[in-house]
């Protein structure tokens, strides 16, 4: 076969690859990950990067490499490192930690183990003493599957072909131990120092990392290979820890409901909260838990992909340039942009805010539709209606201005309808988890908004919207990365990993597009509530 040259700039990567190579996969085997949120079947125009010499702007996803070629990666078409959050709720004092004595009574005296968060889109590691619960170091960053794509359905998708199976696990597996190097060079320990592995990640990812067949879960009935914990060799799953150790994988609770939400669980304590809670974890894919100890429903909902950036026309991740919030008085709006770059695009929070503030402002309706623009005659100002423009043939709202037209961040109204999409489909899970327990929004005593998105979330813009009941602000409470905090509690002690599996033996999963008022539940869900 034929190999071929390809530099990457600005990265000054290159590498040799052999003919029948797509450019977005020499992309990724060069480390270069571009931003594909349709999985490389060419319908998202956001891997566009220029080939040289010839000067042409192709899809990566589309291109296949026949000669020695430059490609010029613009900015808009890398992935970047998102933002990514590192913390949960604090550990508990009185959990005992035992996990460490096996090894203890071996007389071994340095003894860490790791937690491991798996998510779509970002992996956060902590290094902890197994003696004393004490965390020595973190490591974290985007989950390279994300090459081969940046949902749960598209990675399933390419997994459900053997080569794309290998590919995607050992990716992981690669990732995995680099996070390990790094822990060890930060806190200063060898990797022979490691003995347990505590894991927790959505259904996908787990199954991913075990190698576990994942086709099931893209068919109806979407069901899991396995939902039980696992215990595993690190030989066998090629992560550079001591031999002797162990990794444990925590249990599942269904097909779209994984160990990350059972690791939430244990973290807050569902099983002991006597409060009606509801707990909403807003990813890749959205999680939602309801009930209290004496009975816990659990549901998924598809609603990542627009608060992730994907669908919406200048949508993004939580990087730099990106608007993570938005306000408004009189005489205009504002926006706040991560970092210290021009504002480029728009991420979840600051996507969630923006609806409040054209909701608030009248701009849209409760249906979403834009008003037309004589009915602001008087009522807003003059800085705020010279942003309604027109956009492709559709209305669209100026968020910021850029040094000319093609550098605005606008939302459109295909825009607003993406958004509508996501919030209902939230809200619709949420519903129909209060019609399994025959209760109302006024019943529900606590809120968790856990995970990267819900952690930076606007409370107020969240209830404005309707993504939330309608509940008090100050019932909402931010539980970060909640899913790490259970993983380092089942990573210290055998009393919490027996505890889990009595938590996820009590959920009850609800498959809510199953339900017969699905579509009316969602229709109303896709509203916004009048002012």
């Amino acid at each position: 076969m034929k190999r071929y040259s390809v530099t990457f700039s600005p990265q000054g990567k290159q590498i040799f690859v052999h003919e029948g190579v797509t450019v977005l996969e020499a992309a990724g085997l060069a480390g270069v990950i571009l931003n594909s949120v349709c999985s490389g079947i060419g319908t998202c125009g956001k891997c566009t990067v220029k080939i040289e010499p010839q000067g042409l702007e192709i899809a990566a996803c589309n291109w296949i490499i026949e000669e020695d070629i430059t490609v010029v990666v613009p900015q808009q078409a890398e992935l970047f490192a998102k933002r990514v959050l590192e913390e949960g709720i604090e550990l508990q004092d009185d959990i005992s930690c035992d996990i460490a004595d096996k090894y203890g009574q071996k007389g071994i005296q340095n003894i860490f183990g790791i937690s491991l968060d798996i998510g779509t889109s970002t992996v956060v590691a902590k290094l902890l003493d197994l003696h004393d619960g004490r965390c020595m170091a973190t490591a974290s960053g985007e989950n390279p599957q994300m090459a081969f794509g940046d949902d749960v359905i598209s990675r399933i998708s390419v997994a459900s072909a053997e080569k794309g199976f290998t590919r995607l696990h050992d990716t992981i597996i690669s990732y995995i131990n680099s996070l390990i190097a790094e822990l060890c060079k930060n806190a200063e320990i060898g990797a022979d120092d490691i003995y347990e592995i505590s894991v927790a990640g959505n259904t996908a990812m787990s199954h991913l990392f075990l190698s576990l067949p994942v086709k099931q879960l893209g068919e109806a009935p979407y069901e899991a290979y396995s939902l039980d914990a696992f215990d595993k060799d690190p030989v066998q799953m090629s992560l550079n820890i001591n031999p002797a150790g162990n990794v444990h994988v925590m249990e599942n609770i269904a097909g779209f409901v994984g160990s990350d939400t059972t690791a939430v669980a244990l973290a807050v304590g569902f099983d002991k909260i006597d409060k009606m809670t509801l707990m909403v974890d807003i990813g890749t894919n959205g999680e939602l838990l309801l009930g209290t100890r004496d009975k816990i429903y659990a549901a998924s909902c598809a609603a990542g992909p627009a608060l992730e950036g994907a669908r919406i026309g200048q949508g993004s991740r939580a990087v730099a340039g990106a608007i993570e919030a938005v306000r408004f008085d009189e005489r205009d709006i504002y926006a706040e942009v991560i970092g210290k770059e021009p504002p480029a695009s728009i991420c979840g929070s600051g996507l969630v805010d923006a609806v409040a503030v054209m909701l608030d402002l009248g701009i849209i309706d409760s249906t979403g539709c834009f008003v037309e623009k004589p009915a602001f005659k008087g009522k807003l100002s003059p800085a705020i209606i010279n942003r309604l423009i027109e956009t492709d043939g559709q209305p669209g709202f100026v968020l910021a201005w850029g040094d000319d037209k093609r550098k605005d961040v606008v939302l459109s109204q295909r825009d607003i309808r993406q958004m509508q999409l996501a919030k209902g489909a939230i809200r619709t899970g949420i519903i129909l988890l209060q019609k399994e327990l025959g209760i109302e929004d006024k019943d529900i005593e606590q809120v968790f908004l856990a995970g990267a998105f819900g952690n930076y979330i606007s409370r107020e813009s969240a209830l404005r919207i309707g993504m939330l009941p309608d509940v008090s602000c100050e019932i909402i409470h931010f539980i970060g990365n909640a899913a790490n905090t259970g993983a380092q509690m089942t990573l210290l002690s055998s009393e919490m990993r027996n505890r889990t599996a009595d938590i996820t033996t009590s959920i009850k999963y609800i498959e809510i597009a199953m339900k017969k008022d699905f579509q009316n539940a969602f229709a109303d869900s896709m509203m916004f509530p009048e002012k």
